[in-house]
C-alpha cells in the first residue's frame, strides 16, 4: 500500500469477516457504544486551526471528518430501522462528499455534530441490544451497489467505519504533534 492509499485507508478497506459469529456482533454493538465518547476524547482540545486542517492532502478537513460522521451515522440508524419494519425497502443513497462540501460540513462548530453522534449512537447502541439473531438478519436493498444487505453484515461496516475514521483524525493528531 502507498503513502496515499495509507492516509485515504489507514485501517485498510473493509473486509467481512465472520459476521455470523455472535462474539464479532457483540464487539461491533460495543463500538456503536463506545465511539462518541472516543471521538470526543480525540477532538475535545483541538483549535478552530486544527479542525480545519485536512487529515490528508485533497481529504476532508477533521470538521469535515466529523460532519460527515453524523451525517452517514443518521442514515445508517435509519436504514436499520427501515430494514426492521419494512420487507427488504431499498435505501436512499446520498452522494456523501457533495454533503461535506455544504456549509454546515465546512463552517459550523463542531459540537452540534457531536450531539447528535451522542445521540444517534446512544439509541442505536439501545435498539441493537434489543434485536434477536433472526432480526439481525433482515436486508435492505442498496440500489447503487444492487446488492442486499443483512443488518450484521450493516452493522460491521459501521464498525469499521468509526474505526476508519477515527484514524484518519488519530494520525493526523499524531503526524502533527498536538
Amino acid at each position: 500500500m502507498n503513502n496515499l492509499d495509507n492516509k485515504k485507508f489507514p485501517i485498510g478497506e473493509f473486509i467481512e469477516n465472520n459476521t455470523n459469529c455472535d462474539i464479532e456482533l457483540e464487539n461491533n454493538i460495543k463500538v456503536i457504544k463506545n465511539f462518541p465518547e472516543k471521538l470526543k476524547k480525540l477532538i475535545e482540545d483541538f483549535s478552530d486551526e486544527q479542525l480545519d486542517t485536512p487529515y490528508r492532502d485533497g481529504g476532508w478537513t477533521v470538521r469535515q471528518v466529523v460532519n460527515h460522521l453524523a451525517d452517514s451515522h443518521a442514515n445508517s440508524f435509519i436504514r436499520f430501522k427501515l430494514a426492521l419494519t419494512e420487507e427488504n425497502p431499498t435505501i436512499k443513497p446520498y452522494d456523501e462528499a457533495k454533503w461535506a462540501e455544504l456549509q454546515d460540513s465546512i463552517n459550523m462548530p463542531v459540537k452540534p455534530a457531536m450531539r447528535m453522534i451522542k445521540g444517534i449512537h446512544q439509541r442505536w447502541y439501545f435498539l441493537l441490544k434489543t434485536l434477536t439473531n433472526k432480526q439481525f438478519e433482515r436486508t435492505f436493498r442498496h440500489p447503487e451497489k444492487d446488492n442486499d444487505y443483512n443488518l450484521r453484515y450493516y452493522l460491521a461496516v459501521y464498525a469499521w467505519h468509526c474505526h476508519h475514521h477515527f484514524a484518519h483524525i488519530e494520525n493526523l493528531k499524531k503526524e502533527k504533534n498536538w
